[in-house]
C-alpha cells in the first residue's frame, strides 16, 4: 500500500470549510436575536394610522344612554380605549384614565370588548366611569376592524376622525406625559 493509498482513506467526506457553517448560521441566527432585542415589543405597527376610523354603532353598556358610532369622535381628538371587565392591565391602567378624563384634557371613550352584556357596566360602577359613552363590543366587529390584538389598547382619533395613534398596553403616567398627550396638544392645535 503507498502512501496516497492511506491519504484518500483517511481524508474527510466534506471539505474543511464545511465545518464553519454551523458556525456561521450561529452568528446569523444571534444576529436577529440582538436585533430583535433592540425592539419594543408595545410598538405594533397598524395598518389604519392615518386612516379614517372604521364606521360602528355598539350598544350602550346601560340603557339610558345611547348607542357609541365613530361620529362621536368627530370635531374633536378622542381617546378611544378597549378594556374589558376580564382585563387584568385594564384594572391597572383605569386610574390614570380617571386622571385623564378629570382633567378634560381629551374626550375619552370606551369600547367594551368581548364581555357579556352588563358585565362592564358593573365593572364601570366599581373602578369609576372616565367614558362620555361606552359601548359593547361583544362579537369583536369593531375590534377586529381595528386590529385590536389584546386589552387594553388605545387609539387617538382626530377631529376629522382619522386615527392618528395606536398604544398597546396600559397608559401609564409616562405614557401620557411623554408621548399621548403632546400628540393630542398637536392635533388640537392644527385642528381647523
Amino acid at each position: 500500500m503507498t502512501e496516497h493509498d492511506i491519504s484518500t482513506r483517511v481524508r474527510p467526506a466534506f471539505p474543511r470549510w464545511a465545518a464553519l457553517v454551523p458556525v456561521g448560521l450561529l452568528v446569523v441566527i444571534g444576529g436577529f436575536f440582538a436585533f430583535g432585542l433592540t425592539r419594543d415589543p408595545h410598538a405594533l405597527p397598524s395598518m389604519l394610522v392615518d386612516r379614517p376610523m372604521p364606521d360602528f354603532t355598539l350598544e350602550p353598556l346601560a340603557p339610558e344612554t345611547r348607542v357609541l358610532t365613530n361620529d362621536d369622535m368627530r370635531r374633536q381628538v378622542s381617546l378611544v380605549n378597549i378594556f374589558g371587565s376580564w382585563c387584568s392591565s385594564c384594572v391597572l391602567e383605569h386610574p390614570m384614565l380617571m386622571d385623564i378624563a378629570s382633567t378634560g384634557a381629551v374626550a375619552v371613550y370606551g369600547v367594551d370588548w368581548r364581555d357579556e352584556p352588563g358585565a362592564g357596566l358593573v365593572w364601570l360602577k366599581r373602578y369609576g366611569n372616565p367614558y362620555r359613552l361606552t359601548g359593547l363590543d361583544a362579537d369583536s366587529r369593531l375590534a377586529i376592524n381595528l386590529g385590536v390584538t389584546g386589552a387594553p389598547e388605545t387609539f387617538i382619533v382626530d377631529a376629522d376622525g382619522r386615527i392618528r395613534y395606536k398604544h398597546v398596553g396600559p397608559i401609564t403616567p409616562e405614557i401620557w406625559k411623554n408621548t399621548i398627550r403632546p400628540l393630542v396638544q398637536k392635533l388640537e392645535a392644527d385642528a381647523p
